[in-house]
């Protein structure tokens, strides 16, 4: 993993993973911590990217076998 820092915009989060919009792009492969709003950070895998005009949209897969979903803000 290396230092990259971003900030993304939540797409939709499952058990499994969760789809967001990139401004700064990510790489197929690559394993990030994630944190989604106040919950802990999770380690992710990105499985897919698309690029889009304005950056991207990537699927990231949870690699640390959790089974809950991190707190909904609604």
């Amino acid at each position: 993993m290396s230092d990259f820092e971003t900030e993304a915009w939540t797409l939709n989060v499952s058990r499994g993973g969760l789809r967001v919009v990139l401004e700064r792009p990510v790489n197929v492969g690559f394993d990030y911590r994630v944190a989604i709003g106040d919950s802990d950070e999770r380690l992710a895998r990105v499985v897919w990217v698309r690029d889009e005009a304005d950056g991207q949209i990537a699927g990231l897969q949870f690699l640390d076998g959790a089974d809950s979903l991190p707190p909904s803000s609604a």
